[in-house]
């Protein structure tokens, strides 16, 4: 709405004192006007210690080989580093996983925890809810309460 009000007031005082009067950034009216070309974004390059192609069907191989079809990553990681071999990280083993056969997760389910709702309390009539003031119960059983940032010690009622 702004902006539209400054293009009207432009031909007759000019952009900027539009742009004051109606406490507008100049440079987003003249970026709005003429909005920057879209850019192709760059190719990213390749890590110079990026597992080659061969390695990568290595290691997809050995993880679809009998003896570790039914292991996850992080095992036939550690069974590879228990025979001295190293052929990739964990995550990298993931990664090639995810690569070629779409989503991986981890097989177990994980526990999700409900949201927790805070009780309310609604009393309709008098006498239907009942309290206690919590900090003389406190002072009454430990003989101390916190006031503030201060520890005074309470004289408990007999």
């Amino acid at each position: 709405m702004i902006e539209r009000t400054v293009e009207e007031l432009t031909p007759i005082v000019g952009s900027r004192p539009a742009c004051r009067a109606l406490g507008a950034s100049p440079a987003t009216i003249y970026r709005r006007r003429r909005p920057p070309e879209p850019r192709a974004p760059k190719p990213r390059p390749t890590p110079a210690r990026a597992l080659s192609q061969a390695e990568r069907e290595a290691v997809l191989g050995l993880l679809r080989c009998e003896r570790f079809v039914d292991c996850s990553p992080a095992q036939v990681y550690a069974t590879l580093l228990d025979e001295g071999r190293y052929l990739a990280s964990t995550r990298t083993m993931y990664r090639l996983l995810e690569a070629k056969h779409g989503g991986v997760r981890e097989r177990r389910d994980q526990l999700t925890h409900p949201g927790y709702a805070k009780p309310e309390l609604l009393a309709e009539r008098p006498n239907e809810l009942w309290s206690w003031d919590v900090e003389r119960h406190e002072a009454l059983s430990n003989r101390a309460v916190v006031k503030g940032h201060r520890l005074r010690s309470v004289a408990a009622g007999r």
